[in-house]
């Protein structure tokens, strides 16, 4: 009989909410270290921002990707003594929380690199006529021709993104054919909601920046990680820190293959998910991956008692 093996998960952007991470810090004096840690990494007043600031700063990348770090990892810390995962994986900005919580990278270069990519983020969104909207409803087939024909008829960049779930897909690339592409969702009786962020995220569109962030990854020193890690454009573990380091490079320009992420990781033996982070998104999605019942995915930050 197959060992049913635990996989540990952190969210990405999106996954935010307003005193995220409020109550833990308030406890552990470890927890709150980190928030001062990642305030004087990144340069801005986080705690004040997502404790007690308005809802639009809360979305802005430059405070939200070292802020959701902090929280995806003290949740992680809290409860790393009850687990022993032997997978882990994260969803986009979450793929820089597994590296942590595995030792490829350490805490501080973890920060640094969440840091950075937000502002790099940010800027590429000033710059561009980027965004982003999810699709929802529709089959991964017809959404991936239905991309194709927007790209096709408007001569300009659209992608899918990220697969979150069978039916639910982001798609990233200039406005005028995300325009264009939600008339043809309408259509098929689907749904469009178009993202608060700042650019065409995962698209090539964030070449210049995924550039500027490969520079300071050369100079991190990568370890070998402790579980095997399951990466978001490649749906594979790696467990080779020059390997991983390449991945790394290019995972701004990527898409986030998650469906086939995790059932990748169910094929290898996963059997219960742990979500490491705020809101519970991934562990929603799980269940719709899966359609399997016997599979259960767990919210951590929800967990108060013993898991």
């Amino acid at each position: 009989m197959t060992e049913t093996k635990t996989a540990l998960l952190f969210p990405g952007q999106g996954s935010q909410e307003k005193n995220m991470g409020r109550q833990l810090a308030e406890k552990e004096t470890q927890a709150m270290e980190l928030w001062q840690k990642a305030e004087k990494i990144s340069g801005h007043p986080l705690r004040e921002i997502f404790w007690d600031g308005e809802d639009q700063d809360m979305s802005r990348t430059e405070y939200l990707q070292p802020a959701l770090t902090v929280v995806n990892l003290n949740v992680w810390f809290h409860f790393q003594s009850r687990l022993a995962p032997a997978f882990m994986a994260g969803h986009s900005l979450g793929e820089f929380c597994a590296l942590c919580a595995s030792r490829v990278l350490s805490v501080e270069k973890t920060l640094e690199l969440v840091s950075l990519r937000g502002r790099l983020m940010a800027e590429s969104g000033r710059q561009s006529n980027g965004g982003m909207a999810a699709v929802l409803k529709l089959d991964q087939g017809l959404v991936e021709e239905m991309v194709q024909d927007a790209a096709e008829k408007t001569g300009n960049l659209i992608i899918i993104a990220n697969y979150n779930t069978p039916r639910q897909f982001v798609v990233s690339g200039s406005r005028q054919a995300i325009e264009f592409l939600e008339s043809g969702v309408k259509k098929a009786r689907g749904r469009m909601v178009l993202l608060p962020v700042s650019s065409a995220f995962h698209s090539p569109m964030m070449d210049e920046a995924a550039h500027e962030l490969a520079k300071m990854m050369e100079k991190v020193d990568w370890k070998n990680p402790d579980c095997s890690i399951y990466f978001n454009s490649t749906a594979q573990p790696e467990n080779d820190p020059v390997r991983i380091k390449e991945i790394m490079k290019s995972q701004m320009i990527s898409p986030v293959y998650f469906v086939q992420l995790v059932r990748a990781m169910v094929e290898a033996g996963a059997g219960k998910f742990y979500e490491s982070g705020p809101k519970g998104v991934l562990s929603r999605m799980i269940p719709q991956i899966l359609d399997r019942r016997e599979i259960e995915a767990v919210n951590l930050d929800a967990q108060d008692a013993a898991v």
